[in-house]
């Protein structure tokens, strides 16, 4: 029997009593508290105004600033300040430039793609100081491409999560090392790409791994030293809650995924500690692991004291389809039926938004168990969660993709096995993925950053367990692409009845997150490398500025010296193919900067090329070097395999003949843009060499 979808541990007066015996209860609130007297900590709470000091803008992640200097009718003067380069770090093809540029005291704060940091002054762009990671060139762990989503700050300190499995904490004022502590190791397969989380004296920290085959975790640290505090494990061992729902006769739940790609969000009050979880590995294939894998795809709020479990929301069981809840959670107070409510909601890559009581994990809007079609071979879960309201994508495919047969008319859950692709609508890039939202307690709306994308699924059914093998996917099935369009979708829902406001669809995914103002503002990144800024009222554009770069990264907005900023990270993605860069812009009314051209896009299977001074005659292949370019720019999309990566690349393994390979490289196909702009003729021939005769073992003359 399927163990309840949500579940709240309530702690009784006597057991109370019993863990203050122990040392484990809660300082009860108002009574000497540590968060209490936290001054930092109370900055943290409120909505950020002087600065930007934690990622989502406050612990609530609502990304929604009470400034209003800036607003609909002057935000059309919005020019420059200033441009700050960031000395050519994360600009090379295979990095993406996500994270959210924080401000505190005069300073920016800004992570790359390379996991470098840099302090960049607020008065003049310049860079104040630079870390440098320093990261190896050929990570086993990194899965979804090389990026970092973001540091934290306290009073004296800088924190970032490292690719390498490494937390580093820099001194605020010099940028130095003041603590470094391998926390997971990248051999584990296990990976940082989110933001630390600093609050209470502590350090948040949630890895990624989940599609390499990790069991993954939330751990808390001592900000002074490093210290772990405790952990939380997010899939269940044996004895705990939810581990009745992986196979008893199996050591598969050890490496089932529920990876954290996103910073968590705290509420002081309830002393509670709230994230969402990805997808269960392996990701395609069901039949390894019957039942419904808990806590993968799911919300989960734990103690912030203790890290022990509080309740739980799984937005999809058995999951097949990588339908990851990656997206931030976001809190908020909202009237609900006549009463103030305290909310959770998260949007996933199903298209839903969840909203919850976040002080017990139950619908606050009805979420409904409706039965799906059935797979016996990849072990289906017989309902899925329904929530009441608007999807923001699409849930079903109208008319059949040129070649496609529809099954289901490709509906959300259908399910798939074997090796003819199942065509699906949301795929693995459509609904909500970790581009953030922002929610205006205002208008009491939510605005979501989506795209949608019909994907196609193969393989899973096989009941043989492997354990996952280091550097490569844990995927257990590919996935498979069609030639329709991916396109983007922003929105704004109505938190009070889960109903869409206003949508508008663009004619390129959605992938940068938004900020919301209550100048009556909503800035959000566009691939072409614009910042726009909409009239969050309507969704009307009101705004735009050419950065140079994709604009994949949340702007950040702040009050110095008596005027309204908004700061923003312009340096591309390798998934997206967009233009690569390293600018950080600060923007104001005052500015005199005008934009710039647009950078030129750069496939995410792209790689540098090298220099030369006389052209090369070389005629034979140099597969090590096919290997490498291989490696660093290919893998990402293709996977290390070459039987296709999570960023959509397809199977190469099947290839026969060297000359149509190249071919296909220099002029692209299908989905395959051109790559004679990027690489020379030899690194063509090198690439495909490797492609061909090893990946494929095919001989190469």
């Amino acid at each position: 029997m399927r163990m309840r979808r949500f579940f709240y541990v309530a702690v009784s007066a006597s057991a109370a009593a019993l863990l203050a015996v122990a040392g484990h209860a809660q300082a009860p609130r108002g009574s000497g508290n540590a968060h209490e007297h936290d001054s930092f900590g109370a900055r943290l709470t409120a909505p950020p105004a002087a600065d930007w000091p934690t990622n989502g803008g406050n612990l609530y992640n609502q990304r929604y600033s009470p400034l209003t200097s800036i607003n609909r009718s002057n935000v059309a003067q919005l020019k420059g300040v200033w441009r700050a380069r960031l000395r050519g770090s994360g600009a090379a093809p295979k990095y993406s430039g996500f994270a959210q540029p924080l401000v505190y005291g005069g300073v920016a704060y800004v992570s790359t793609g390379a996991n470098d940091v840099f302090a960049v002054s607020i008065d003049t762009g310049e860079v104040l100081w630079q870390y440098s990671a320093n990261l190896p060139e050929d990570l086993p762990s990194v899965c979804c491409g090389w990026n970092n989503k973001g540091v934290a700050i306290s009073e004296d300190k800088v924190f970032i999560g490292q690719l390498d499995g490494r937390l580093v904490a820099l001194d605020r004022a010099t940028g130095k090392v003041a603590w470094s502590i391998q926390a997971e190791r990248s051999e584990d397969r296990f990976s940082i790409t989110a933001a630390p989380l600093y609050v209470s004296g502590r350090v948040i920290m949630g890895f990624a791994g989940g599609d390499r085959g990790t069991r993954s975790r939330v751990k808390a640290y001592d900000a002074k030293d490093g210290r772990l505090i405790w952990t939380f494990y997010t899939i269940p061992g044996p004895g705990e809650p939810g581990h009745e729902t992986w196979p008893k006769d199996s050591d598969v739940w050890q490496y089932g995924g529920a990876a954290l790609w996103q910073t968590p969000a705290v509420d002081l009050e309830l002393g509670l500690v709230y994230f969402s979880t990805s997808n269960a590995s392996p990701n395609y294939n069901g039949a390894v692991r019957a039942g419904d894998n808990l806590y993968t795809a799911s919300m989960l709020a734990i103690d912030l004291e203790t890290g022990k479990y509080r309740w739980h929301f799984q937005q999809v069981h058995h999951d097949i389809w990588d339908y990851d809840a990656v997206n931030p959670v976001v809190l908020m107070d909202v009237n609900v039926g006549g009463r103030t409510r305290k909310a959770i909601a998260e949007v996933g890559k199903t298209g839903w938004a969840y909203i919850l009581d976040r002080q017990n994990g139950k619908p606050l809007i009805g979420i409904d168990e409706r039965p799906v079609p059935q797979e016996p071979r990849q072990a289906t879960a017989a309902t899925q969660p329904f929530p009441r309201g608007d999807a923001v994508v699409p849930q079903f495919i109208e008319i059949a993709p040129e070649g496609s047969t529809l099954v289901n008319d490709g509906r959300i859950f259908t399910p798939f096995v074997g090796a003819n692709p199942t065509i699906v609508a949301p795929g693995i890039w459509g609904g909500a993925s970790w581009p953030p939202s922002a929610y205006d307690p205002a208008q009491q709306r939510l605005f979501v950053c989506a795209s949608s994308v019909i994907g196609g699924y193969t393989g899973g059914g096989d009941p043989k367990f492997v354990p996952p093998t280091p550097g490569v996917s844990f995927g257990g099935g590919k996935t498979a692409f069609t030639r329709t369009a991916r396109t983007g979708i922003i929105a704004a829902l109505d938190v009070t009845t889960n109903k869409i406001a206003w949508r508008y669809q663009w004619p390129e995914q959605c992938y940068s997150g938004t900020l919301a103002t209550a100048g009556g503002l909503l800035f959000v990144g566009r691939t072409d490398g614009r910042l726009t800024a909409l009239d969050s009222a309507s969704g009307k554009q009101l705004w735009e500025f050419q950065t140079g770069a994709g604009m994949h990264a949340p702007a950040s907005t702040f009050e110095y010296k008596g005027k309204q900023y908004v700061i923003a990270f312009s340096a591309g993605s390798a998934l997206l193919g967009s233009a690569r860069g390293d600018s950080v812009w600060l923007f104001g009314l005052d500015g005199t900067l005008p934009p710039v051209q647009p950078g030129s896009p750069i496939s995410r299977q792209a790689a540098p090329v090298a220099a030369t001074n006389e052209r090369s005659v070389r005629l034979q292949p140099d597969i090590g070097a096919g290997r490498q370019l291989y490696t660093q720019a290919c893998e990402v999309c293709h996977g290390a395999d070459g039987a296709g990566g999570h960023g959509g690349g397809a199977s190469l393994v099947a290839l026969k003949d060297l000359a149509a390979t190249i071919q296909t490289v220099t002029a692209g196909r299908n989905n395959m843009p051109p790559f004679s702009a990027s690489l020379t003729p030899e690194q063509i021939r090198d690439v495909s060499a490797y492609v061909v005769g090893t990946l494929a073992g095919r001989s190469v003359p």
